[in-house]
């Protein structure tokens, strides 16, 4: 295939080689109608042990529905979560707030594709110095400035140029991008056609996780009633202006939400991470220079356009800034979808947010993002939601989704959970991470069995030094860093278990 051509890939309707389905998990759809093992679900399986372990017999394993707020979780039976917006002006959840805007009509009755319309009255250059003027930064996990990364694909050579929106969102506990993509899905549209007209890229893809299968179905109507509306398609708003969007269904691989497994996916190779550099932002899908942002971060983008980048750099404090929507897992009192500002304290999220836990439970720590990512003990719930704030103490904002562990939750317990979880979705590319991750399985399964002679406890923070160092992408180096919060913070409970 020539370089500068691109396959249909809507629906995902290319079949996979055999080389390449043998990587993931789903290909057959395998999740429907199963229950989750996700770390959201095992920090709730007390709640109903008859769904967790159903959930603990599934072959291929499930995890994450996007229904850790009604855990543990089996299908996508639920109702919605409940939605609220304590930040000073709402940015991403208003729509959600206000019912929904599933259709194009509810969409424009609340200001839909006005930012795209002001857009096309200006410059490329006006959308990308707004983006930068806001400070804002990828919510899918790193933290990336978004408008840095926009100033790099705009300033490549090559004019063949992509926009990708990453909703591979498997991360434990966030159920963010599920709900947007549901019932707001012409916001993610409209974002994703600027960020196009910023960048001068003129096709898109959304890469949606198969265990989404309605957020496919509202997203592919969207897309229909966008082009009959005239935003999609051939000279956009009477303009110059063309872009196409496409839905790409994934087949179930927790990698895949790393960009560049994620780019590979979309072409139809393995999907085995990259080393870098080269970034997506020089050499992406199909070898072309790419923009690739996450759901909640494109859907901030209209409000920036309407707004003004400083009006969105108001909200928030320190190098953090706007807002961020949190999803709170069932272990709270009051779990769901909240928009706050960047500031506020892990506390005020735990106490005033989601009420305290069930039940009157014990909170024995907090993971904000996902399990590969530094656990927040007890003592350290005063620390503000920020980037560099959480990251110093070796936790992190993540993708926002909030999960509590209580009493029912022992640390050696949770730590097998995690690494059985990292060991079944690593790509294999690199060994530390294809390794070491089972190893560390291992070794806090037999601890947990009493077996001290296939349980070393050095032998386990050597693996994790060579996981953080030596890794090839943040899966490898996420275990890690779950690793080194649990040995820092919790050796009363780990030590034991190796005596």
């Amino acid at each position: 295939m020539n370089s500068t051509q691109t396959p249909s890939l809507f629906n995902g309707a290319h079949p996979l080689r055999a080389d390449v389905e043998s990587f993931y998990h789903l290909t057959k759809g395998e999740h429907a109608g199963k229950a989750c093992q996700g770390t959201a679900c095992f920090a709730a399986r007390h709640l109903n042990p008859g769904c967790w372990a159903e959930a603990m017999q599934n072959k291929p394993r499930v995890y994450c529905l996007g229904e850790c707020f009604a855990a543990p979780a089996k299908g996508q039976t639920n109702p919605r979560p409940p939605v609220k917006i304590t930040s000073r002006q709402s940015v991403v959840l208003g729509r959600l707030a206000n019912g929904n805007a599933r259709t194009i009509k509810a969409y424009i009755e609340q200001d839909g594709y006005t930012a795209l319309a002001k857009a096309l009255k200006s410059s490329p250059e006006d959308v990308l110095s707004a983006v930068e003027k806001s400070s804002l930064r990828g919510r899918g996990g790193a933290g990336f400035p978004a408008g840095r990364k926009w100033r790099s694909v705009a300033g490549q050579k090559e004019q063949v140029r992509y926009v990708v929106a990453n909703a591979d969102e498997g991360d434990a506990g966030a159920y963010i991008d599920r709900y947007l993509m549901e019932d707001d899905p012409h916001s993610l549209i409209e974002g994703m056609i600027l960020a196009a007209y910023a960048v001068g890229a003129a096709k898109g893809y959304i890469y949606l996780r198969s265990e989404y299968p309605l957020s496919g179905t509202v997203l592919r109507q969207a897309l229909v009633d966008a082009h009959a509306a005239g935003w999609l398609g051939d000279k956009i708003g009477g303009t110059d202006f063309s872009f196409e969007l496409e839905v790409y269904a994934g087949h179930g691989s927790y990698v895949c939400g790393e960009e560049t497994s994620l780019l590979r996916s979309i072409e139809g190779n393995r999907p085995e991470v990259m080393a870098r550099p080269p970034y997506p932002t020089e050499s992406g899908l199909w070898g072309k220079p790419t923009l690739l942002n996450n759901v909640e971060t494109l859907i901030n983008i209209p409000w920036i356009v309407n707004h003004g980048g400083e009006a969105y750099a108001e909200l928030g404090f320190s190098k953090s800034r706007g807002t961020k929507v949190l999803s709170l897992n069932s272990l709270f009192n009051r779990p769901g979808l909240y928009e706050v500002e960047f500031g506020v304290t892990v506390r005020h999220i735990i106490e005033e947010l989601g009420g305290g836990l069930r039940g009157g439970g014990t909170l024995k720590g907090v993971i904000i993002g996902g399990p590969i990512i530094g656990m927040i003990p007890p003592h350290l719930v005063d620390t503000p939601l920020g980037f560099e704030e959480l990251g110093a103490i070796g936790a992190g904002v993540g993708h926002g989704g909030v999960v509590a562990f209580d009493e029912h939750t022992s640390i050696p317990d949770l730590v097998e959970h995690v690494f059985s979880f990292g060991a079944y979705e690593s790509c294999g590319k690199c060994t530390p991470c294809r390794s070491g991750s089972a190893r560390i399985e291992d070794i806090f399964a037999n601890a947990m069995a009493g077996d001290a002679t296939k349980a070393d406890l050095q032998e386990c923070r050597d693996l994790v030094t060579a996981l953080k160092l030596t890794s090839l992408c943040g899966h490898g180096t996420g275990l890690a860093r779950f690793a080194e919060s649990i040995l820092r913070y919790y050796p009363e409970e780990i030590e034991p278990c190796f005596k």
